[in-house]
């Protein structure tokens, strides 16, 4: 009985400061996500500087994480470089780029706050509690579902027709960056580390913001390059 009143004590507080850190994640979030969407219009040098400086402050997370071991320095440099060239061949597709970007923030963006909010109001079954032992299978539904509602109203606002192959796509991409959350979180329970740093208010670090983006940024440029190729991955992806 003392144990689980002990248990219960810890459980209080955990969601108390979760509670008191939410504002602060909603700011940092808004900062964050106008400026990626900032350098995504722009595009150009500015695009490719702002996702380079991410893809190294990432990279110093990992290593941060693993201790400069060889085999996860290794690691670690194609992590980022698939983000940071993922990124980049998207967006340089001449017609599509702009949308293919804004979609896809849209898509894993909406995904995550939805989690968040339907595992915590409905709660149930963990999904890894190995691993992330906050999150719920009712969360992934909930993001799966809240994701591709708002990656198709993006398409919608792009002008693009909609068809049935896109909700595979599109659900594709959200398991991925699903599983690129929890292969983070499976990282930093292998190094017993909370967060990734202490960069970012309220989330951690940079990793801890980017690791959905990585999966689903890489699984979307694949998906794009297997119907276009390299000329126009964007439109590969998003023309059906």
């Amino acid at each position: 009985m003392v144990a689980a009143r002990e248990l219960a004590r810890l459980a209080g507080k955990r969601a108390g400061r979760r509670a008191n850190e939410l504002p602060l994640r909603i700011y940092s979030s808004i900062v964050l996500g106008a400026l990626a969407l900032a350098a995504t219009w722009i595009g150009g040098t500015v695009f490719a500087l702002f996702w380079l400086a991410a893809a190294i402050g990432v990279l110093w997370e990992w290593l941060r994480i693993t201790s400069l071991r060889p085999l996860w320095l290794a690691a670690g440099v194609i992590y980022v470089g698939v983000f940071f060239v993922s990124m980049l061949m998207l967006r340089s597709d001449p017609r599509l780029g702009l949308a293919a970007l804004i979609w896809l923030f849209a898509l894993i963006w909406t995904a995550d706050i939805a989690a968040y909010f339907t595992g915590r109001a409905l709660g149930g079954p963990k999904l890894w509690p190995a691993v992330s032992p906050n999150k719920t299978w009712s969360g992934a539904v909930g993001g799966a579902i809240g994701g591709l509602a708002a990656g198709a109203a993006a398409l919608f606002a792009a002008g693009l027709a909609l068809r049935p192959v896109h909700a595979a796509v599109m659900l594709a991409v959200v398991i991925a960056a699903q599983l690129g959350d929890l292969m983070e979180s499976a990282i930093k329970r292998r190094f017993g580390v909370k967060d990734s740093s202490q960069l970012i208010p309220g989330h951690g670090g940079l990793m801890d913001r980017c690791d959905s983006l990585v999966a689903a940024a890489a699984v979307a440029l694949l998906l794009g390059l297997a119907r276009a190729g390299t000329n126009a991955p964007a439109e590969g992806l998003l023309v059906w």
